[in-house]
């Protein structure tokens, strides 16, 4: 394999669904070895999310690409000792289940931390780990809701919308990524590890950069705009013959560009539109007259008209388009992962293009419990010992759960 940026690293993982996953997801991309830990009973609840394949659940096979995965019940003595083992060979610990749960089953940071001074360790959760809502369940809607994401989304006077994404949960699983990175930079000068608290509330607030520059200058409260920009205008969707597509034309090149493309340019001189807090301010009479003219001709015909007056633009395109964009393909960002039952699994690229150390792209999610006859003689468990601990469930394997579905 060649070199990555977190080539030597491990990294466990402790989590169902989105945050913690995709969070090991990214350190996984980036080359760290992910041990996947997963309960005997099922594991990450994404393996029983459809659609299936082959009675593999595809949405799991692309969330946890590039790791491993070990069946391994926390909740026994003889677990946790086999956690605590791989703790001592980590770098990493990255978990998103409920505030408490850890040091519940007293494998908490200062207890890791005992074992292993170097340790960094990711906690994501809804709230964050203290505070008047740590207690709670926090999803990705409800963190979208209370963060205010969903008061601006949608258009103004509809039904409260989320964004279409978990959007939540993947930023602060990008958080939680790099700040690990970041704390294991750090460890290089301090030859000490950290704690880490990521939230999916706090991830969702901090996005709002336009929003609080608003709020905090004149006391506004933002509201829906469907897909016009909050600030500045013509930048959002309009209409054209056959559909929609979108035009950003804020500066005063764009803005011109635009105008003489449309055969619009009595609106240059307009004093409604005049830079682009006006036309924001005026924005519904400015679009009015854009789509009295985009209506009248299909949007491939503005496309290309726009594009040659070098006005940002593009369509809407739905994920059957996306997947098969040909700039995606030209930039080669699918990839095809190798799967023990499914043979090649499609999988979404990496945005992250280093000119040195690559991403890795190695396999798709692994079966359940894949790995964990290998890494327990890693740490040095004896086959009699790994049998014993088999016919106890404390751990599991492919085989098992095979047998268990059946």
């Amino acid at each position: 394999m060649a070199d990555t940026p977190l080539t030597d690293i491990r990294v466990l993982e402790v989590g169902n669904y989105m945050a913690g996953p995709f969070c090991g997801m990214q350190l996984a991309d980036l080359g760290a070895e992910v041990i996947k830990v997963e309960q005997p009973g099922g594991g990450d609840q994404v393996r029983r999310t459809g659609p299936f394949l082959n009675g593999e659940s595809s949405p799991f096979v692309r969330l946890n690409r590039n790791k491993r995965s070990i069946a391994l019940d926390l909740k026994t003595a003889p677990g946790k000792e086999v956690f605590r083992r791989l703790v001592r060979t980590a770098d990493v610990v990255v978990e998103n289940l409920r505030p408490g749960t850890m040091r519940d089953l007293e494998l908490d940071y200062p207890r890791l931390a005992d074992l292993n001074p170097r340790l960094v360790y990711v906690a994501a959760s809804g709230w964050g780990q203290d505070g008047p809502l740590a207690p709670f369940a926090g999803l990705d809607i409800m963190a979208q809701a209370r963060s205010g994401l969903m008061s601006i989304t949608g258009v103004p006077g509809g039904d409260p919308v989320k964004v279409g994404v978990p959007i939540c949960d993947l930023v602060c699983a990008l958080y939680g990524a790099l700040a690990a990175v970041s704390a294991l930079y750090v460890r290089e000068r301090t030859g000490r590890g950290q704690y880490i608290d990521v939230c999916l509330f706090e991830a969702g607030v901090s996005l709002a950069i336009w929003e609080a520059g608003r709020y905090f200058a004149t006391g506004e409260v933002p509201r829906p705009l469907g897909s016009a920009h909050q600030t500045g205008a013509p930048y959002q969707a309009v209409r054209s013959a056959d559909g929609w597509f979108t035009i950003g034309a804020t500066s005063p090149r764009n803005w011109a560009a635009l105008c003489r493309a449309l055969g619009l340019e009595e609106l240059l001189q307009d004093p409604r539109y005049q830079d682009v807090n006006l036309r924001h301010q005026h924005r519904n009479s400015l679009i009015t007259a854009i789509e009295a003219v985009t209506r009248t001709h299909p949007t491939a015909h503005w496309l290309a008209l726009l594009e040659d007056a070098g006005v940002p633009c593009a369509p809407i395109q739905r994920y059957d388009q996306v997947f098969n964009d040909p700039h995606l393909l030209a930039r080669g960002f699918f990839w095809d992962a190798p799967h023990p039952r499914l043979g090649t699994v499609r999988q979404l690229g990496n945005p992250m293009r280093f000119s040195a150390t690559p991403v890795r792209r190695e396999r798709a999610g692994p079966l359940f419990g894949e790995d964990s006859v290998a890494l327990l003689r890693e740490l040095g468990y004896s086959d009699d010992e790994i049998e014993r601990l088999l016919e106890a469930r404390v751990i599991a394997t492919p085989a098992q759960a095979a047998e268990a579905r059946a």
